[in-house]
């Protein structure tokens, strides 16, 4: 058989030893590889490289398009990027798949029947990491979601479920709140949901669902949401199995995916060879299911399953009552290499003989015009320890023919016209125009502030769709 190319980067802290026992456990089980090595991570941002990643190193990626990682540790402050969010945005992995599943009795929970998978989506939302300072006092984070994004992942979830057997997919959102963003979101679920009548469909608050996954983990199946969202479910979901540290991550795209663990870099024991290997071994396996290799994925998941039955545990799944031997990383690895050809008899065993590999996904639905109509602009402006109604009184005068104000909120509560609440103030002021006079009397209007002296910090255009608002009133309005 062909052997398929991959990238692998040991990564920092722990690492390198991490991959070592992942890599030779592998290689016993037989699986078909030929590996390229990249160094990526501290060593690089410390050469002054400040995405993490050099260029020879993207080259091995795009090439492979398979991608085992270590965890990596990127700087806090000073301009560095976050690697892991470089990697998934320039590769377009807009899928990471999360499984969390109990393994109970061997590693203690208090929910024995958990066996949820979270996909959530990867590329958009506030981790497009778009931020801004307007004043000394006031920030704002850009959440951005878009249809195409929310109908990617929303099927992706659905046929991930149809692919493995699962028999419901529950949407995580809060469009209560933000009823445009997060109900394009749900909206789109609805939509590709409609598609799959087979599988049972549902909507959860996210912080009703996220509460409920700590308390009945086993009502869920596969759980699709947005991104910070799923970063916050999937690490609950992944500590209430009863270990972070056996978690696992799949981040998939059209054309390439990255497998990792879900832990970090640990570096507080690395180089003491105590560190679990289990997280990355597990992506490993779903690697290994990815590119075609199920033979190899259920050879090495029965192995570590029958390990682990067997109470052979590294320090941090170590329980006198459960556990029989307290290993380090390499004692674990041969453990799992001895077991290779066994199955569990407690734990299920798995199966991937039926494993078709990656998903293929239909191309995005062909999406009808709306009638899009300027109908107003929101301009934000720095106005330090200024009463709204000096504010309003200035302003009136500028106002231009086809315009009026409407509003002047702050921190998303309307201050005035009416009654002012006892809402505490910054320096950030919105102005709410109202007109449908197009987009040079906007810019015009704007013009108007600044020459007479408002330190404009930015503006936002008020449309309707179809005659309907797209755009938050605020609090009061």
């Amino acid at each position: 058989m062909v052997n398929t190319p991959i990238t692998v980067a040991r990564g920092n802290g722990i690492g390198p030893e991490i991959m070592d026992a992942t890599l030779e456990i592998l290689k016993a089980a037989g699986a078909r590889l030929d590996i390229d090595e990249i160094e990526i991570g501290e060593d690089v941002y410390k050469r002054g490289c400040m995405t993490g990643i050099e260029d020879h190193a993207w080259e091995t990626l795009r090439k492979n398009k398979i991608f085992l990682k270590a965890p990596i540790f990127t700087p806090m402050g000073g301009g560095f990027k976050s690697l892991n969010v470089t990697v998934r945005k320039t590769l377009g992995l807009y899928a990471n798949v999360r499984p969390c599943r109990s393994f109970h009795p061997f590693v203690q929970t208090h929910h024995p029947e958990m066996d949820i998978v979270i996909v959530r989506e990867n590329e958009e939302d506030l981790y497009g990491g778009i931020e801004y300072k307007y004043t000394p006092n006031v920030t704002e984070s850009i959440k951005l979601i878009s249809r195409q994004g929310s109908e990617r992942i929303c099927r992706y979830a659905f046929e991930y479920a149809k692919a493995n057997g699962r028999k419901k997919v529950t949407c995580m959102v809060k469009d209560n709140i933000m009823k445009i963003s997060d109900g394009l979101f749900y909206e789109t679920f609805q939509e590709i949901a409609a598609e799959y009548p087979e599988i049972e469909s549902e909507r959860y608050i996210v912080d009703i669902g996220a509460a409920r996954i700590a308390s009945r983990p086993e009502d869920f199946d596969v759980i699709v949401t947005e991104n910070l969202y799923g970063d916050i479910v999937s690490d609950i979901a992944a500590e209430v199995t009863g270990s972070v540290g056996l978690g696992i991550s799949a981040n998939i795209g059209d054309e390439f995916a990255m497998f990792e663990a879900m832990h970090g870099t640990a570096p507080d024991i690395a180089g003491q060879g105590i560190a679990n290997p289990s997280g990355l071994l597990l992506g490993a396996v779903m690697m290994l299911v990815h590119i075609g290799q199920g033979d190899v994925a259920e050879t090495v998941h029965n192995a570590w399953l029958k390990t682990i039955e067997d109470g052979i545990h590294t320090g941090d799944l170590y329980k006198e009552d459960t556990s029989k031997k307290r290993v380090g990383t390499d004692e674990f690895k041969k453990a799992v290499i001895e077991r290779i050809g066994q199955k569990p008899s407690q734990l299920k065993a798995v199966s991937y003989s039926d494993s078709t590999g990656a998903l293929t996904m239909p191309p995005l639905k062909e999406r009808k015009d709306v009638q899009r109509e300027l109908v107003g602009t929101d301009i934000f402006v720095y106005a330090k320890d200024k009463d709204v109604g000096v504010l309003a009184s200035e302003v009136q005068p500028l106002v231009r023919e086809g315009f009026h104000l409407s509003m002047i909120s702050n921190r998303g509560v309307k201050m005035w016209p009416g009654q002012k609440p006892e809402s505490l103030c910054s320096e950030m002021w919105r102005l709410r125009f109202r007109g449908k006079t197009g987009p040079r009397r906007v810019a015009q209007q704007i013009t108007d502030l600044a020459d007479a002296g408002f330190d404009i910090v930015k503006t936002h255009n008020l449309y309707e769709f179809d005659g309907e608002p797209a755009y938050s009133k605020a609090q009061g309005e």
